[in-house]
C-alpha cells in the first residue's frame, strides 16, 4: 500500500467533501434570498438552457423527479407574484404540457446567475491570472479522469 496516496485520496475526499456540503448551503441561502427553492432555480435554469420552454415531463426525467412532483413545482412557480413560469397544452401532443419562462422568471434567473458569478469573480479576482487558469485546468483534468473511470452508468 502506499501512504502518501491513501493520505492524499483521503485528503482530496475531505477537501471535495466539505467544498460541496459548504456549496449546497451557501446555495441554499443564496436561492432563499431569491425566494426560491434549489429545485425551483434548477427549473428555471432548464427552461433558460431550452430556449424558455420545455415539456413538463421532460423536466422531470432531467431532474429524476416523478411528472406529478414536477407538476407541483411548476405549480408553485406559476402560482408566485408574479408568476415566474405558465402551462400551456403541447401543441403537437395534447396529452403533454410545456412549461414557458416567463420574462419575471427569466428576471430572476438571471438575477441569481449575477448573485453567483458576481460571488465567484469575488473570491478569483484575488488570484493572478495564471493561477486562475491552473486551478481551472487541474480541476477539469481531475473530472475528467474520475468521469472516465468511474462513469454515472456503472454506479
Amino acid at each position: 500500500m502506499d501512504d502518501n496516496l491513501d493520505r492524499d485520496a483521503a485528503d482530496l475526499w475531505s477537501t471535495l467533501f466539505e467544498i460541496v456540503t459548504d456549496g449546497e448551503k451557501r446555495l441554499a441561502k443564496h436561492f432563499e434570498a431569491h425566494r426560491l427553492t434549489p429545485p425551483q432555480f434548477y427549473v428555471l435554469k432548464t427552461l433558460s438552457e431550452n430556449a424558455g420552454e420545455c415539456r413538463i415531463g421532460d423536466i422531470a426525467r432531467d431532474h429524476h423527479l416523478t411528472s406529478a412532483t414536477m407538476t407541483g413545482l411548476v405549480k408553485r412557480l406559476e402560482a408566485m407574484d408574479p408568476p415566474l413560469v405558465r402551462r400551456r397544452r403541447n401543441q403537437s401532443d395534447g396529452r403533454s404540457v410545456d412549461v414557458i419562462l416567463t420574462e419575471a422568471g427569466e428576471d430572476r434567473f438571471v438575477a441569481v446567475q449575477r448573485g453567483l458569478m458576481d460571488q465567484l469573480r469575488a473570491v478569483f479576482g484575488l488570484l493572478p491570472d495564471a493561477e486562475r487558469r491552473d486551478i481551472i485546468a487541474k480541476v477539469r483534468q481531475y473530472f475528467a479522469v474520475f468521469s472516465q473511470q468511474f462513469p454515472l452508468e456503472r454506479l
